[in-house]
C-alpha cells in the first residue's frame, strides 16, 4: 500500500517551503517539527490512516495531527508496504546489513556526539533511602540505583560506512514473492542463505554497525546455549513485526537458524528457541528509520530534481497562472531530510553503575 493521506491545498499566500519530511511514524511531535520547518509534505512510513474514518475530530490524537498539518497546508503520504516490498527497499536493506562486513575503522569519520541520551530521574535519585525493619526501626540507608533511558541512536550519530554492504557471499529472495509480473526479487520479508555458516556474534556486530549501534536490543537462542556456540547458515528477515510473515515461511516449508525482526510475541519467540532457532528483535521501528537516511533520503533527492523540472516546465505552459503561482514554479531548491524527533517508543533503561 502506498497512497496519499492528506493532500492540502496549494495556497500561494501561505506557502511552503520545497521541502520533505521523512519519518517512521507521524507523532504529535513530528507534526510539530514539519510545522516549524514549513515543510511541503510529510512521508510517513506508517500509515497515520489505517482504517476508515467516519469524523476528524481534535479529540484523537492522530486526528489532530492531519487537521494542523492540514491547516499549514501541509501534506503527507505513506509508502509502507510498497516499500516493504521493492527490490532494493526495506528487506534486501536489512538483507545488505547481515551480509555485510565491518569496515576498517580507519577509513571511518568520526560521528557527533551523542545528544539522543536522555536522562531519566527516579524521583529519589541519588538520594538516600531508609530500609526499615518489621518494629519500625530505621535499620540501614542504600543509594537508590541511578538509570539512564538510551533510546536507539539519533540518524546523525550513524556512520555511514561502518559497514560495506552485501559483502558475504549469499543467496536471497523473497518470503512472499509479489504477483506482480516483471519485477523478480521484489517481494514481502527475505530469506537469506550463506555459502559458508557464520558466528551469531559477527551476525550481531553488523546488525549494530548497521544500524547505529544501539546500547542493546532482545536477542534469544536455545535454553544451554551461548551465543558464541551458535552457527547461522540461514536468516528469516521482516521489518516491523514479524510474526505473521515468520508463520507464512513455516508453512513454505522454508527453514532458517534465525529470524530478524522489530519485534516478536512471547510465544513465537518461545517456539522459535524450542525449534534450534535465534532470535534477534529491535524494536518495532529500528529496523525501520535507518532505511529513511540510508536509502530513501537519496533516492527522493534524485528523483525529485528530475520530477520537479518536468512539473516546472509542463506548468509554465499553461495560461492563466497567476504571478504567484509562477514564483513558486521559478523556485528550484527543494530539501529532504529525515525527521530528527521520530523515534520508536520504547528505549532502553541501562543503570549508569553499568556503563562503567
Amino acid at each position: 500500500m502506498d497512497q496519499v493521506l492528506l493532500e492540502a491545498p496549494f495556497d500561494p499566500l501561505r506557502r511552503q517551503m520545497n521541502s520533505v519530511l521523512l519519518t517512521i511514524d507521524l507523532t504529535k511531535a513530528v507534526a510539530d517539527e514539519a510545522i516549524e520547518r514549513n515543510d511541503s509534505i510529510v512521508v510517513a512510513y506508517h500509515p497515520i490512516i489505517f482504517r476508515g474514518l467516519k469524523s476528524l475530530t481534535l479529540k484523537d490524537t492522530q486526528q489532530q495531527s492531519l487537521l494542523r498539518l492540514a491547516s499549514e497546508g501541509i501534506s503527507v503520504y505513506s509508502p509502507h508496504t510498497a516499500v516493504d516490498c521493492a527490490r532494493g527497499g526495506l528487506g534486501d536493506w536489512l538483507a545488505d546489513i547481515v551480509t555485510g562486513t565491518p569496515a576498517d575503522p580507519d577509513d571511518l569519520e568520526e560521528a557527533p556526539t551523542d545528544g539522543d541520551v536522555s536522562p531519566v530521574k527516579t524521583p529519589l535519585e541519588g538520594q538516600s533511602i531508609h530500609e526499615t525493619a518489621a518494629d519500625g526501626q530505621t535499620t540501614l540507608d542504600v543509594k537508590r540505583p541511578t538509570y539512564m533511558l538510551q533510546h536507539h541512536p539519533s540518524q546523525l550519530l550513524l556512520k555511514e560506512k561502518a559497514l560495506k554492504l552485501a559483502s558475504k557471499q549469499h543467496k536471497r529472495y523473497p518470503i512472499q514473492a509479489t504477483k506482480v509480473e516483471g519485477y523478480p526479487g521484489a517481494g514481502m520479508g527475505r530469506i537469506v542463505r550463506f555459502s559458508q555458516p557464520v558466528p551469531l556474534p559477527d551476525i550481531i556486530d553488523r546488525i549494530g554497525l548497521g544500524l547505529g549501534n544501539p546500547r542493546g536490543f532482545p536477542i534469544a537462542i536455545p535454553q544451554g546455549k551461548q551465543a558464541s556456540d551458535m552457527m547461522i547458515s540461514s536468516i528469516g528477515i521482516c521489518a516491523g513485526s514479524g510474526g505473521h510473515m515468520f508463520s507464512e515461511m513455516d508453512k513454505a516449508g522454508e527453514e532458517v537458524d534465525l529470524l530478524f525482526t522489530g519485534e516478536l510475541s512471547h510465544h513465537e519467540a518461545l517456539a522459535a528457541i524450542e525449534q534450534g532457532k535465534c532470535v534477534i528483535c529491535l524494536f518495532h521501528s529500528n529496523t525501520e528509520r535507518g532505511f529513511l537516511h540510508s536509502v530513501l533520503k537519496p533516492q527522493l533527492e534524485n528523483t525529485i530534481a528530475a520530477e520537479w523540472d518536468r512539473i516546472r516546465s509542463e506548468e509554465r505552459a499553461k495560461e492563466g497562472l497567476s504571478d504567484e503561482f509562477l514564483e513558486a514554479l521559478n523556485d528550484d531548491h527543494f530539501d529532504v531530510q529525515v525527521s530528527e524527533i521520530d523515534r520508536d517508543p520504547y528505549g532502553v533503561m541501562i543503570s549508569k553503575s553499568e556503563l562503567g
